[in-house]
């Protein structure tokens, strides 16, 4: 199949697939592994410890790939300023920079004068639009079936995706419930020109830090073992259910405020369970679509079999 569309276009790749932030665990083997596939790959800025740890994977990227690459910026969860992180990606000439979470304003400011491109990630057509405002490339938008951070009303990627593909002009990239050739397939029939997988990239053999007991929660699992955590904050999250996030939604059914939360949603809770295989003492992020992994397959043969599936669908189409 032809994969040319405006995001390919944008970014300079060939296949429309971008891998997702993913906290504590897109770094430069993983984001390497995507783009040498034929996606773009991306760092996760705001996980380290501080801006020249972000030189060094930057660096360590542009070692292994001579493929366009990405920095994600998850603003406003870690509660952090990013500026100093932002003006590494600048001198290291980054291709693309993606924004997660809070306000993207001071992000598009830095970058004036760059030509680095820019996504925004999306829960709601009315947050597409001012992204667009705002000056944004592209923007990506996710539906609640999505893992981790996620918008607070609830709208399925099945609606949303037409929604702001028919509210902006600028290319639109699906994320959220999609982890095959069928999910690329059915985001580009809603309008959308690429998609953005997270859940899926965490179970391949190119995802280093994520332990081996992640990678078996995700491929046991079904799509009914997910829950959403962290509405009583504002901040609405989706997460492989077990006993921890359980102790979360108790204190979050009885009101508890951030103090009484926060030693349950920190970044050492997360790692606990994603880094060390705790399964029972943290939490991990996961969309829906965790009904859906079987395997854990390199990020270049995952590439493969999504063409190959997007290609028997085509052929399907064309009878």
């Amino acid at each position: 199949m032809n994969w040319h569309t405006r995001i390919t276009d944008l970014l300079n790749i060939e296949f429309p697939v971008i891998q997702g932030g993913l906290a504590y665990l897109a770094y430069s083997d993983l984001a390497a592994a995507v783009s040498n596939a034929g996606g773009l790959g991306q760092i996760t800025a705001m996980s380290l410890p501080n801006p020249e740890l972000l030189r060094e994977e930057i660096k360590k990227v542009k070692r292994l790939t001579n493929k366009p690459f990405g920095v994600n910026f998850a603003i406003g969860q870690h509660g952090r300023s990013f500026a100093d992180f932002l003006q590494v990606a600048i001198e290291e000439e980054v291709p693309v920079v993606s924004m997660t979470g809070g306000n993207p304003a001071p992000i598009f400011e830095q970058l004036k004068g760059t030509n680095i491109k820019t996504l925004v990630l999306v829960a709601a057509r009315r947050q597409a639009i001012k992204a667009e405002e705002l000056g944004a490339d592209a923007v990506m938008v996710v539906g609640q079936e999505g893992g981790g951070h996620l918008g607070r009303d609830d709208i399925g990627t099945l609606v949303l995706i037409p929604q702001v593909v028919d509210s902006v002009s600028i290319p639109v990239i699906a994320s959220g419930g999609i982890g095959d050739g069928r999910g690329l397939m059915a985001a580009l029939s809603l309008g959308a020109e690429g998609i953005e997988m997270g859940t899926r990239f965490i179970a391949t053999k190119d995802c280093v830090h994520a332990h081996v007991a992640y990678k078996r929660s995700l491929v046991e699992g079904t799509e009914s073992d997910t829950v959403v955590i962290k509405r009583t904050l504002g901040a609405p999250g989706r997460a492989i259910a077990n006993s921890w996030t359980e102790k979360i939604l108790e204190i979050e059914r009885k009101n508890g405020d951030y103090e009484q939360l926060k030693s349950f949603i920190s970044g050492d809770a997360n790692k606990r369970y994603i880094y060390d295989g705790e399964t029972a003492e943290g939490f991990a992020w996961a969309g829906q679509v965790m009904g859906m992994i079987k395997d854990v397959p390199t990020v270049a043969e995952l590439f493969n079999r999504m063409k190959k599936e997007a290609e028997q669908i085509r052929a399907k189409w064309g009878k």
